[in-house]
C-alpha cells in the first residue's frame, strides 16, 4: 500500500508538472492570439499549423541564445535571482486539489499531491519568497533601471499581498478551515463561495493581478520607464525562467481563485448523472481545468483592454480602497457569521 501510494504521487508530480509547464508555454501562444484577435491582427501562423508550433520555437531560441552575465553584476546571485522566481512558481501547485478520488485496484487515491491542514497559509507562504527572485534579479544586475523595477515590483507584491490575505481571512470566517481540500468539498454542486464572498472575490482577483505583475499593474517591467524592468540585463533561459514564473504564477492563481470560490472540480448536478466515480473524478477535472482555462482567457483579456496604471494611482488603490474594503468585508462576514448570536444579545 506504501509503495503503490508512493508510485502513485510521483505519478502524479510528473504529470502535474508537465501540465504547469505545457500551459505554461501554451499561455504565451494563447496571449498573442487574444491579442491579435482583440486588435484585429492575425497572430502567430508560421511555426506549424496556426502558429501551435510556436511556443516550441521560442523555448528553442531562448535555449540558444547566447549567455551573458555581466561584467558588474553579481554572478551567483544573477543565476539566484530567476532560478528562485521559478521554484516558487512550481512549488504552488502540490497543495491544489487537481479532482477528487480514483479508485483503482478498490484503493481510492487522491489527485491532490498533498493535503496540508495549512494550505492556505502554505501557499501564501511559498508565494512570498517570489519577491526574493525578483529582487535579487534587480539588485544583482547592477543596473539603475533593474533595480528600479525590483523595488517597484518588492513594493506593489507587499501592498497587494496585504489585501489579498485579508480577502482570505473572509473566505476562512466563511468556511471554518484552511485545508484547500476541504474548501473545495464544501462547495459541492451549487455553493460556491462566490454566492457567499463576492467582495472577497473581487479584492482577490485584483489582487492577484497585481501579484502576477500583469498588466495594468505591471509596473515592474515597465518598457516606456525602465527598458523592461528588472530583467532588463537578462538574457537566455535565465530570462525565460522570468517569463516561465509570470506565466506558471497566472496558472496557479486561476487554479486557486477556481478552487477557493468556484467549487474546483465540483459542478452541478454531478452526483446525479449515474456515472461511475472515476468517471465523475475525471469530469470534475475537466470542469476544473475549464475553469481555470477562462481565468488564464480573463487575465489576458484585461492586459489588452485595460491600460497600465501610473505607479502612483497603483499603490493609492492598494492601500487607499482594496485595504479597507477587505477590512470592512471581515466585518461584514463576521456580522452575517454571529448574525444569530448578535440577535439574541440585542433582544434578549
Amino acid at each position: 500500500m506504501g509503495i503503490e501510494l508512493l508510485i502513485f504521487k510521483s505519478i502524479l508530480v510528473m504529470v502535474i508538472f508537465t501540465i504547469t509547464l505545457t500551459i505554461a508555454a501554451y499561455s504565451t501562444y494563447g496571449e498573442r492570439k487574444i491579442a491579435a484577435f482583440l486588435q484585429d491582427r492575425i497572430g502567430p501562423n508560421r511555426s506549424g499549423p496556426f502558429g501551435i508550433f510556436q511556443p516550441v520555437a521560442d523555448g528553442g531560441k531562448m535555449f540558444l541564445k547566447e549567455e551573458i552575465i555581466p561584467a558588474d553584476a553579481s554572478a551567483f546571485l544573477f543565476v539566484l535571482g530567476p532560478s528562485l522566481a521559478m521554484l516558487t512558481a512550481l512549488m504552488t501547485g502540490v497543495v491544489i486539489p487537481w479532482g477528487d478520488t480514483l479508485t483503482l485496484n478498490g484503493v481510492e487515491y487522491s489527485l491532490q499531491i498533498t493535503d496540508l491542514n495549512i494550505g492556505v497559509l502554505y501557499i501564501f507562504g511559498v508565494v512570498s519568497f517570489g519577491v526574493y527572485g525578483i529582487m535579487i534579479g534587480g539588485w544583482s544586475s547592477n543596473n539603475k533601471f533593474s533595480l528600479l523595477g525590483a523595488i517597484r515590483a518588492s513594493a506593489q507584491m507587499i501592498s497587494y499581498e496585504l489585501a489579498m490575505g485579508l480577502s482570505i481571512v473572509a473566505l476562512i470566517m466563511t468556511t471554518g478551515t484552511l485545508s484547500i481540500k476541504e474548501i473545495v468539498d464544501q462547495q459541492a454542486t451549487w455553493h460556491w463561495n462566490i454566492l457567499y464572498q463576492p467582495l472577497g472575490f473581487l479584492i482577490f482577483m485584483i489582487c492577484a493581478f497585481a501579484e502576477c505583475n500583469r498588466a495594468p499593474f505591471d509596473l515592474a517591467e515597465c518598457e516606456t520607464e525602465l527598458v523592461g524592468g528588472y530583467h532588463t540585463e537578462y538574457s537566455s533561459m535565465k530570462l525565460g525562467f522570468y517569463l516561465f514564473a509570470e506565466y506558471i504564477n497566472m496558472f496557479i492563481s486561476s487554479a486557486l481563485m477556481a478552487s477557493l470560490y468556484f467549487g474546483g472540480y465540483n459542478f452541478p448536478f454531478m452526483n446525479s448523472l449515474g456515472l461511475d466515480q472515476n468517471w465523475v473524478t475525471i469530469l470534475g477535472s475537466v470542469v476544473f481545468f475549464g475553469k481555470v482555462f477562462f481565468f488564464i482567457f480573463f487575465f489576458m483579456w484585461i492586459r489588452w483592454t485595460i491600460p497600465r496604471f501610473r505607479y502612483d494611482q497603483l499603490m493609492r488603490l492598494g492601500w487607499q480602497s482594496l485595504i479597507p474594503l477587505a477590512i470592512l468585508n471581515i466585518l461584514l462576514t463576521g456580522i452575517f457569521t454571529m448574525r444569530e448570536e448578535l440577535k439574541n444579545w440585542l433582544f434578549n
